[in-house]
């Protein structure tokens, strides 16, 4: 894989407005064999989301009723790309969140679970500084593969071929043959991604904490589904509770 495809393995989905409508193998018991320290005292949910199911606009519905930062998978690859972003991201963390950082990537890499690219062991350290802190939502980029899943909200969104087609083809006013074949090549970037630097596969239902198909449930109620589990689980982590 060239050191193109690593960075930017998936075309962008298309811009999306909040509020509106178009114009792998199965790894087991993961929270138990998890050993990584629990540092962070909030939760990060990491969408990940078949093209054209409208995950982008899923997730910026959740941010706002969670107030909760929202970072697309362009918004992660403009951080990493850009060193300035990078370095205060990282040189503003407290020694205990750096040191947290540090010891989960070492967990990923002993365990054979992230591959040693230097632009994705880049995009790793960036995930996890995000996650050190807790309440942010991302984006794609394997966010889900990297975090625990102790102090993180697995979530895949998901919709039939044809209904992502359709919204393709609104999106990107493209013809019907010609938003297939984009769909089929994003869907087929993020899973090459996801198996070459993760070892894992999108379509393995058993590591996600949630699925939801959002041509049935339409956005607005899987971002309220969503926002719901994120403070359930929330409330287990900290055995507190808390407030809708």
């Amino acid at each position: 894989m060239t050191e193109r495809q690593t960075n930017s393995s998936e075309e962008l989905d298309p811009v999306e407005e909040f509020g509106t409508s178009p114009r792998h193998g199965y790894q087991g018991d993961r929270q138990a064999k998890e050993t990584a320290p629990a540092m962070p005292t909030s939760l990060t949910i990491a969408i990940s989301r078949e093209a054209g199911s409208r995950g982008g606009s899923i997730a910026q519905r959740v941010g706002t009723k969670l107030g909760w930062q929202v970072y697309r998978q362009d918004t992660l690859e403009y951080i990493a790309q850009e060193g300035n972003l990078r370095q205060d991201l990282l040189e503003n963390q407290t020694p205990p969140a750096r040191t947290w950082v540090e010891e989960n990537l070492d967990r990923l890499l002993k365990q054979q679970n992230l591959s040693r690219h230097p632009s994705v062991l880049d995009m790793a350290r960036i995930i996890l500084s995000l996650g050190a802190s807790g309440e942010v939502i991302l984006l794609g980029r394997g966010a889900g593969c990297i975090l625990p899943a102790r102090t993180t909200l697995h979530v895949r969104v998901m919709a039939p071929l044809l209904d992502r087609i359709a919204y393709m083809a609104q999106w990107l006013r493209l013809t019907p043959e010609e938003a297939s074949a984009q769909v089929n090549l994003r869907d087929g970037r993020r899973a090459e991604f996801i198996e070459t630097h993760f070892h894992r596969k999108p379509a393995d239902v058993y590591q996600y904490d949630l699925l939801l198909n959002s041509s049935l449930l339409g956005e607005e109620t899987c971002a309220q589904l969503i926002a719901q589990a994120a403070r359930a689980k929330v409330e287990a982590m900290t055995g507190g509770s808390e407030s809708d």
